[in-house]
């Protein structure tokens, strides 16, 4: 049997006589359930919610009895063919999940009738309704509001109701379960009724907190928290779709082979059977129940909409029922999006069903150069594709390039990684390069937008930020996927990030497991397929800025810190441990990494980070077990033999990770379940340099004041932490890059600041990287500059001019302008960067990814003295604003030859700083 959640429109009328027998069998309930007196007047005030619900349901009855009696229905509802589709079957005969209708059309409030002129008209308010309640009436929309609320409260108690009676069966059937006469196994029982008890708590807690609110209703009365809470939770109903197809096809089996649990199914309480019940199967009851969590998003999204309608805009509910919609809106087309094949089918001239299951841009290395592809799973083969150039004004179609049919590709193993050849990877500063050009030319559109006559500079910039970010997408990834075909020919993919890899290999092992054949298509059938490509494709555009409407979030710039708390689920004891991921420019980066729980099915990390965010929308955790083999190392590409056990994505919601709390989630990961807290600081608040008030200690207190007070040249912190890394961590992969754990690094920084006595002791067991962490962090908290807020104007005309040997006069009379400390600290530091470079074929940090590290850091100005003359304009205005400039500072230091303390005091050359 097909559910499917419906589009209620035109075709489905009111009749009159159907109404009033639907209203007096309600009235009939609410006096069996001593609600309401036999004598007692029917209350006006809640009418028009319970009207709005009998109607509902006698649009779902009509659907679903004419849905059922007539072979003719057709369920299709987006210009794909029918055909084949019947009894829940899709065309491959497989059957076929429930389509969620994300559109607000099945609000009745937003259904109004037409009169005459077409013109939307507002129904007629029912007897006893107060006086000019209209749902156009601004004056009482929150009158209207909590009409709605009442409305949704009472169609809420039904659903808690109905899932009651789901769970009822459920407690019986697990306590058999393990009796020796099980009617159902444990596993059965867990498969039919998954996640019905976590769904029947949360609304159960909405309900009970909605209720006071709507009983004690006045204007101050505020709901959009309750909904945007829920909205938060829908990652459970996520599961329960994923679950559902399995959910049916189990109660179906097991209605059919076990008559106790068809006794069961068919004597359920609070359930009414239609009177033709001789025409239903007996696995009916789980499977029409088991529809209406899904029915219930959808049902919640509509509210949504009307509560938007009726509530001011200047009301404190406004932002919350307003996020509250678009997260349920997200998450009904991404349901619909992998439920509905009918959206992703194409029938071959053969008439073979083939669907499209995944398709996206994957960057292709093919002679030796690489190429942006358009790349299609389908159920039995994969196509790899490039966008034909057309004229002006002509249909775009695809070219295709290759296709393999599943049956006959294999992935790369480590015995035959030398036939992927390798790739030439360019140098990380270039790519930072242009993230800054990049950061800089989106500034400068939001300023010309803003100007009298800036269209066209628009465009130009446009444009050019489109070849700048198509560059960047297309030199960062560095990820290999290897694919071969039974002839012996590969395929090499370069992937951003482990994650994408894992879902691609994923996807195509699901599919190998089925029967598949090997298959030689036609000229004319790989002309019909690579043309529906256009049509089929889910993904529409390279994933660039330049691509996306203005309206669309610019994503978050700054720091988001996470804890990762801990995980479950896991089987067998495993070594294990979990990378953070966030996008950054379209693509996707990794960012830090917790320490290996060894041996354990339950990791307990309680580890946590500090992460950049440049333009970030999402949040990624992969969870990986540890692979200590050293045979399975793979030297040619340095591929991750770690095996994923899991992965997680969560959207960084503005709204939600801009409180100044922690905001606790769960990701739910193949059965694992990883907990996590962050929260967001933006970019202008993290980079302030705020002095200390304790001048007793060493992190934002002023360089001079911390020597003078130990009697040192340069402060003992910088001193330890520099030796610490070039004793244990110069070979570190990423050292000053990779994000150490910050709860390490706050407990080092109270170590330094109170000048704890064990201090070393502390150095040499910390990792490494929030040793590095630390010395960042002093450096960024220095109430000014390393190199002075003074000279900062000075620097920056300085790196700017063309002629060598006046630039070479220029930047060695800054350095002697420093004040001593800082000089000294500045050459000291500068030798150990350089040190930290020589190790680049085994760090991967050459003296261009420090400067980017540091540069920033070490002449940033203060926030009073960067403000100075600026408009910061946007979020992305800090970052952008002289950063290269700042880079190109310390790279110029960094890439000169050795400067000495003694040689610069003997120079006696004389240069003005005004120049």
């Amino acid at each position: 049997m097909q559910i499917w959640a419906i589009d209620l429109n035109e075709e489905f009328y009111f009749e009159a006589h159907m109404f009033t027998e639907l209203w007096t069998i309600f009235l009939n309930d609410l006096k069996a359930d001593n609600k309401l007196e036999s004598s007692q007047p029917f209350p006006a005030v809640i009418f028009f919610p319970i009207y709005t619900e009998m109607l509902i349901c006698y649009f779902f009855i009509s659907f679903f009895t004419s849905s059922l009696s007539s072979p003719d229905f057709n369920y299709n509802t987006d210009g794909y063919e029918g055909e084949g589709a019947e009894d829940g079957k899709s065309q491959d005969g497989s059957e076929t999940l429930p389509y969620i209708d994300e559109s607000p059309t099945m609000s009745p409030q937003l259904c109004a009738p037409q009169g005459p002129d077409g013109e939307a008209v507002s129904p007629t308010p029912p007897e006893g309704l107060p006086p000019g309640v209209r749902a156009g009436d601004i004056e009482k929309g929150l009158e209207m509001k909590k009409l709605v609320l009442s409305g949704f409260l009472a169609s809420e108690e039904i659903y808690i109701n109905q899932l009651e009676a789901l769970l009822l069966p459920m407690r019986p059937l697990k306590a058999t379960a393990t009796t020796s006469q099980p009617v159902l196994t444990i596993q059965q029982v867990d498969t039919i009724f998954y996640k019905i008890q976590d769904i029947f708590e949360i609304h159960k807690e909405f309900y009970d907190a909605l209720l006071p609110s709507i009983q004690q209703w006045d204007e101050n009365v505020t709901v959009g928290h309750l909904f945007q809470k829920l909205a938060s939770q829908l990652g459970v109903y996520k599961a329960f779709v994923d679950n559902y197809k399995e959910a049916l096809e189990t109660a179906e089996k097991c209605s059919h082979a076990n008559s106790q649990f068809q006794k069961i199914s068919e004597v359920s309480p609070n359930t009414h059977l239609p009177d033709n019940s001789d025409s239903w199967s007996p696995s009916f009851l789980p499977t029409a129940l088991l529809y209406k969590p899904i029915d219930r998003v959808t049902r919640s999204t509509l509210v949504l909409h009307d509560l938007l309608k009726h509530t001011p805009k200047d009301h404190p509910d406004f932002p919350l029922l307003q996020n509250a919609l678009r997260i349920s809106q997200n998450f009904l087309s991404s349901i619909n999006e992998e439920i509905d094949p009918r959206r992703t089918a194409v029938t071959t001239p053969k008439g073979e069903a083939r669907q499209l299951v995944k398709d996206g841009f994957l960057v292709e290395v093919s002679e030796s150069s690489r190429k942006v592809r358009h790349v299609f799973l389908f159920t039995d083969l994969l196509l790899c594709a490039k966008m034909k150039k057309t004229a002006v004004g002509r249909h775009q179609q695809y070219e295709c390039k290759w296709y393999i049919p599943l049956a006959d590709l294999t992935f790369q193993t480590l015995d035959d990684s030398d036939s992927c050849h390798s790739v030439q990877v360019l140098p990380e500063h270039e790519i930072e390069e242009m993230k800054i050009k990049i950061s800089a030319l989106k500034n400068e559109i939001q300023k010309e937008k803003k100007g009298p006559k800036g269209q066209s500079r628009v465009e130009r910039l446009r444009k050019k930020m489109n070849e700048q970010e198509s560059w960047l997408l297309l030199h960062s990834p560095t990820i290999p996927f290897c694919i071969h075909n039974k002839h012996g020919k590969s395929y090499l993919f370069l992937l951003s990030s482990d994650y994408e890899r894992s879902e691609w290999r994923e996807s195509i092992q699901k599919l190998q497991k089925k029967d598949l054949q090997s298959c030689v298509l036609s000229s004319v059938e790989l002309q019909v397929l690579t043309s529906s490509c256009f049509k089929l494709r889910t993904v529409h555009n390279i994933p660039v800025t330049s691509n996306k409407d203005d309206e669309e979030t610019p994503g978050l710039y700054g720091f988001l810190h996470v804890i990762v708390h801990s995980a479950q689920g896991f089987r067998d004891s495993a070594n294990l441990y979990c990378t953070l991921e966030v996008d950054s420019f379209g693509y996707f980066v990794s960012k830090a990494k917790t320490r290996v729980f060894r041996d354990t099915t339950e990791p307990q990390w309680n580890e946590e980070f500090e992460i950049e965010l440049e333009g970030s929308q999402y949040l990624r955790i992969l969870c990986y077990e540890k692979c200590y083999d050293k045979s399975m190392l793979n030297k040619d590409d340095n591929e991750i033999v770690d095996k994923i056990m899991g992965k997680g994505q969560v959207q960084l919601d503005p709204q939600t990770v801009q409180s100044k709390n922690w905001h606790m989630d769960i990701i739910e990961m193949n059965g694992i379940k990883v907990e996590f807290s962050m929260k967001f600081t933006s970019r202008d608040l993290s980079l302030k340099r705020t002095p200390s008030k304790k001048q007793s200690g060493v992190f934002g207190v002023k360089i001079n004041v911390v020597t003078k007070r130990e009697r040192s040249k340069v402060p003992y912190i910088v001193r330890q932490c520099i030796e610490e890394v070039e004793k244990r961590g110069i070979d570190e992969v990423g050292i000053y890059r990779i994000s150490g754990v910050a709860t390490d690094i706050q407990a080092l920084k109270t170590a330094f600041d109170t000048n704890t006595k064990d201090i070393l002791v502390m150095l040499s067991d910390m990792d490494i990287n929030a040793i590095a962490g630390t010395l960042k962090l002093y450096f960024r908290e220095l109430p000014e500059p390393l190199l002075t807020d003074r000279l900062y104007p000075a620097f920056m005309e300085g790196i700017a001019l063309s002629d060598p040997a006046a630039k070479e006069n220029c930047m060695m009379h800054l350095l002697r302008s420093l004040p001593e400390p800082n000089l000294m600290t500045f050459l000291t530091l500068l030798e150990h960067l350089k040190r930290v470079a020589e190790k680049e074929p085994i760090n991967k940090m050459s003296l261009h990814n420090l400067g980017t590290v540091f540069g920033p850091t070490l002449l940033r100005p203060s926030e009073s003295e960067s403000t100075k003359g600026q408009h910061i304009t946007s979020a992305s205005d800090i970052w952008s604003h002289d950063v290269m400039a700042q880079v190109q500072v310390l790279l110029y230091y960094l890439q000169h030859s050795p400067i000495s303390f003694a040689e610069l005091k003997r120079n006696t050359l004389y240069f003005s700083t005004d120049v």
